[in-house]
């Protein structure tokens, strides 16, 4: 069978291709492997300006050659490195022997190739590599994506920021509440949750076999090696990667880090997954209509439908993302002694982890962008639940030392029928100042939101 999207194992690959188009080029295996190309020219470029008698500076020409090696690296390039591993049986090490082969032709580069992956461990490259990998997809995918659910949803705080709405504790009618003041909530919890992902350091080491520099200094004992991995892991692109240099390690960066950053992106998910329930649950009461696409189909029998589709899938894909993020982020931080091999094909899921995450955002922000408010069944369900006024009215009673307000407001009020003529004739048998009593008077549903409008609108 030849590899099409209709043939591929994994939805991201096949049903859903088209919608991670800005993540399968840093994520994929041939993203993996242009981070190496570039991390192997990062640290081949350092070497020449280390100051060694053995490997002189190279010339502007063979800098500028080498950098076009990572800035026009291509798919064709990824197979040229896949071929060599047929033989090498080893990813990283194929890598090596794909940039010597690019020195052909170029006796500067030749005589130097011996310096091409020098004193480095395989972790070396690719934990550089996985740290690169991350950054980009949080900035260039996970966090734009982000933000343009966090804008949508700010400007439906403030849009529907005076739109009172019945609210529902243990799915009951409860105290009202007002549409943006709901959609607040979130605002607030998501954007916390973006600051703790774009807030995690990304890390990377660059000190050989075991976290020691033994194969460095074994060459050049008296050369400052860490400071050296410092300054190449911390140093701007494109001379180098502009990561947080790791100290301590084994023969693998420790990844904490990446336990952090997938934990924070899970609890991102957790937060839209329960947005996605409740948007859904919005929708089956008729609080939001749902704007109708042409030629959709929301039932193969049922031509009535228009399904939440959107929240559905978001909180389907959140869900998926969620487990692989947890395990990466549970599994990750182990390493029996000082290396095993059980983080390798773990770690090569991290995109598609991150792919299910992508995928539910663009889901949910299609959802949100569909939404139309439905203020008459916002205001009627309102206008059914008079009852919801208990809580003011035995709340001033008390205030006012009227014995058993609460019991008294419980008997006329729980399990039953409330109607606004038999809470009016409650509030004028009441013994408080007449200014409070036309106040509860006053008092409706609707009207009855307390801080709601103001909070809305201050997110």
């Amino acid at each position: 069978m030849s590899f099409s999207t209709i043939s591929a194992l994994s939805p991201l690959d096949g049903r859903y291709a088209s919608k991670l188009t800005a993540l399968r080029p840093l994520m994929s295996e041939q993203g993996f492997m242009h981070r190496r190309v570039q991390v192997e020219v990062a640290w081949f470029i350092a070497l020449s300006d280390a100051g060694f008698q053995e490997f002189k500076p190279l010339s502007a020409g063979a800098r500028t050659y080498l950098l076009s090696l990572v800035k026009n690296f291509s798919e064709a390039d990824g197979n040229a490195i896949k071929e060599i591993e047929k033989t090498t049986n080893h990813d990283v090490k194929a890598v090596e022997y794909w940039m010597k082969s690019k020195f052909e032709a170029r006796p500067e580069l030749q005589n130097a190739s011996e310096f091409v992956h020098f004193a480095c461990t395989s972790e070396d490259i690719n934990n550089t590599s996985h740290g690169l990998q991350l950054r980009s997809a949080r900035d260039v995918a996970v966090l734009p994506a982000l933000d343009k659910i966090l804008l949508k949803l700010r400007d439906m705080a403030h849009a529907y920021a005076d739109t009172a709405m019945l609210s529902r504790t243990h799915g009951q009618t409860a105290s009202p509440t007002t549409v943006g003041k709901e959609i607040a909530n979130v605002v607030v919890r998501l954007q916390a949750a973006c600051d703790r992902i774009a807030a995690v350091k990304i890390l990377a080491k660059m000190n050989g076999a075991v976290g020691n520099y033994n194969a460095h200094l074994s060459a050049w004992p008296d050369f400052n090696w860490e400071a050296f991995s410092r300054r190449v892991v911390e140093t701007p692109e494109p001379l180098g990667l502009g990561l947080n240099f790791q100290p301590f390690s084994i023969q693998i960066e420790p990844h904490d880090y990446m336990a952090e950053l997938f934990d924070a992106v899970a609890r991102a998910n957790t937060i839209l997954i329960d947005l996605s329930r409740d948007i859904w649950g919005y929708v089956s009461l008729g609080y939001f209509k749902q704007r109708l696409k042409a030629g959709e189909i929301g039932s193969s029998t049922m031509p009535h439908k228009v399904n939440p589709i959107d929240f559905e899938n978001a909180e389907g894909n959140l869900g998926l993302a969620n487990a692989l993020l947890r395990h990466l982020s549970e599994k990750l931080p182990i390493s029996r002694w000082q290396r095993d091999l059980s983080d390798s094909t773990v770690l090569r899921n991290m995109g598609v982890a991150l792919g299910y995450s992508l995928l539910a955002y663009q889901s949910l922000a299609a959802g949100l962008g569909k939404l139309e408010l439905n203020g008459e069944a916002i205001a009627a369900d309102l206008d059914k639940a008079w009852e919801v006024l208990a809580e003011p009215i035995q709340t001033v009673m008390r205030r006012y030392g009227v014995a058993g307000a609460y019991e008294k407001l419980k008997d006329v009020t729980r399990g039953q029928a409330v109607t606004a003529q038999a809470l009016h004739q409650l509030i004028e048998a009441l013994d408080i100042p007449a200014a409070d009593k036309q106040r509860l008077l006053a008092l409706t549903p609707a009207s009855y939101t307390g801080m709601a409008s103001e909070l809305a609108k201050r997110v």
